[in-house]
């Protein structure tokens, strides 16, 4: 290994990366700027650049050990599990409450370690039936009936420690009552009142146990598109609301905090992620110390696997995406996590698979990284990495600039009111979608390398209100389901190479997974040039030409003028306009090239084929 002294200097790594730029782009590397490398620094969605090289220059002063403030590195692990965080597993308590209790004590022994618990006040005593609650965390999820939840919940520990239950240290046995009194303003979830949310925060506070009342819920935000920072500064603002309505009722700050934890989605982009939960960490505990109390500023973090990165074509990405998803939040420091199984976007789930197999996999997504990968028995592992520290800050500063904003509006529930939280989402939202439909941002599956024999999707699953990345390509292919059902074929394009294959097969396949991103079959029979065009048109009406733009510029023109009397209608060509003769008198309608609204483009070519 190079030292710093002996290996090679920025400036060489600077002149390297001008060289090889200016090869690209076939200049002299004279010519080439000092900054050159500037071209390769990437913007996130919060408008953070991420540079290409991070060196000792990026360095921050050395962070507190976890369990610190201000918590970067992580918070008080006393309650978490040996092997790292709790495997938080989601249960719908709904059906014969017994069948869900040995469901749940199933999953605590298949190496879940916390539920996350949607059930009625009356089923409370038997789905827990037979749960250690001191050793497996409850999160209730009961929107506006969770005192009567609590009650039962409350009743069932009170009546086990009346039995003799053997738990000596009665902080131990945790719960979160799950109340989002301001966010549910945004998504619409059902959600206690912030005025009957405090007095039950301040009953509970009085409790041995561990109960924190209110989840400052990033996720509704993300699901609707925010970035990274947007998520963190609205779960940041509603845990600020919740904390004043608490202290005004009067409760110290310290108490105020105790009944604050929080919910953030984990995507597969993975160092995201990890600096996501760092960055929130770091953000709330600037609260606390603001309130004269930081060491109250370690707050609990949900990690749940984002449901906007979900695809329902080829769902079994997911699983990929989860995986990614959970090592980011792992590795940041998040307290549990809950992967979504794979199938999730797809209503009723994949009709291929059982329940138990999606929820299996999602599960054991956890446990490999867990118990194989050791993940959890290092923590903090991407402290010290220049770009990990260097994002953290980024993000943490973006995220406090657009809180300082919402405070000056008047707090989170004024400005969801005004409309500024879902205009500045929709915004990134925007950006994102048209990244996605350009395929700059591509999406494994959807609009890249998506599976063309695919079964088509039940028309129950299609459509829907629900936010995805991909969804506009999925749209697509909706389109093309329905014409599967009505007429019992594919939308179809025929493939028409021109040259040798050797010579075509790197735009006939550009072509062909264009085409399928939207349902539309590139039948491609393998032709070489225009006399080939006549007898290989099997009733297409569109045809895309595929060939090298040397090629286009010598025999282009001849191509086209071949394939429209051989009868297609619309004549497509691969590549740019460029590549084609600017004087020719046949040119083709339209072009599929790099960096084109796929989207628009596939959509105006369904219309073309009589496709509704």
């Amino acid at each position: 290994m190079s030292s710093p002294t002996t290996g090679p200097d920025l400036q060489s790594w600077y002149a390297s990366v001008a060289a090889a730029l200016a090869k690209t782009a076939r200049k002299d590397p004279a010519d080439m700027p000092e900054d050159a490398w500037r071209e390769l620094v990437a913007t996130t969605r919060d408008g953070i650049d991420v540079n290409p090289l991070y060196t000792r220059a990026d360095e921050v002063a050395e962070r507190t050990a976890p369990g610190r403030f201000p918590f970067v590195r992580g918070g008080d692990r006393s309650t978490l599990p040996e092997n790292g965080w709790h495997v938080t597993v989601r249960v719908d308590a709904s059906g014969d409450p017994r069948d869900v209790n040995t469901s749940v004590l199933d999953l605590l022994g298949q190496g879940s370690t916390s539920l996350w618990l949607t059930t009625s006040a009356d089923d409370v005593p038997r789905v827990l039936d037979g749960v250690y609650l001191d050793l497996a965390p409850v999160t209730f999820d009961v929107g506006d009936d969770i005192v009567e939840v609590t009650e039962a919940y409350l009743g069932l520990v009170d009546a086990r420690r009346e039995a003799g239950d053997g738990v000596d240290d009665r902080s131990t046995i945790i719960a979160d009552l799950g109340v989002t009194s301001v966010t549910s303003a945004y998504d619409g979830a059902p959600a206690l009142s912030l005025d009957a949310a405090v007095r039950l925060a301040a009953q509970v506070s009085e409790r041995e146990e561990t109960i924190r009342t209110f989840v400052a819920d990033g996720t509704a935000f993300h699901a609707d598109g925010a970035a990274d920072a947007q998520e963190l500064a609205y779960a940041v603002a509603a845990g600020l609301e919740y904390v004043r309505a608490l202290m005004t009722a009067g409760l110290s700050a310290a108490d105020a905090l105790h009944q604050i934890s929080f919910r953030l989605s984990a995507t597969d982009d993975q160092f995201q992620s990890i600096a996501k939960f760092r960055a929130g960490r770091l953000m709330w505990a600037r609260v606390a110390e603001l309130l004269g109390v930081p060491e109250a500023g370690d707050a609990p973090q949900h990690a749940v696997t984002s449901s906007a990165m979900m695809s329902r074509r080829d769902p079994w990405v997911n699983m990929l995406r989860t995986t990614l998803a959970s090592f980011g939040a792992g590795v940041g420091g998040a307290t549990s996590v809950t992967v979504l199984p794979f199938d999730s976007s797809l209503p009723g789930g994949l009709a291929s698979t059982s329940r138990s197999f999606a929820e299996r996999i999602a599960r054991n997504t956890q446990l490999l990284l867990l118990e194989e990968s050791h993940l959890g028995h290092v923590v903090d592992p991407a402290g010290g990495s220049w770009y990990v520290e260097s994002l953290t800050d980024a993000l943490a500063e973006s995220a406090w600039s657009t809180l300082q904003a919402i405070e000056g509006e008047g707090g989170l529930a004024a400005a969801i009111a005004s409309g500024t939280v879902a205009d500045a989402i929709a915004r990134v939202r925007e950006a994102r979608d048209a990244d996605i439909a350009t395929r700059t941002a591509p999406v494994t599956g959807v609009s890249e390398f998506p599976d063309p024999g695919e079964t088509p999707l039940e028309p129950a699953q299609r459509g829907g209100d629900d936010y995805r990345y991909g969804r506009a390509f999925e749209e697509l292919r909706d389109r093309s389901d329905a014409h599967l059902e009505a007429t019992g074929a594919r939308p179809t394009v025929l493939i028409a190479g021109l040259g040798p294959q050797a010579e075509t097969t790197g735009r006939v396949t550009f072509a062909s997974n264009l085409l399928a991103a939207g349902g539309i079959e590139g039948r491609n029979p393998l032709l070489t040039g225009a006399d080939d065009y006549a007898s290989a048109r099997e009733g297409e009406t569109v045809a895309v030409l595929c060939g090298a733009d040397k090629r286009y510029a010598t025999e282009g023109p001849d191509a086209v003028r071949a394939l429209r009397d051989a009868g297609i209608d619309t004549v497509y060509l691969a590549g740019r306009e460029k590549g084609f003769p600017a004087d020719a008198a046949e040119r083709p309608d339209g072009y599929l090239g790099l960096g084109i609204d796929a989207v628009a483009a596939l959509s105006a070519l369904l219309d073309q084929l009589g496709v509704k």
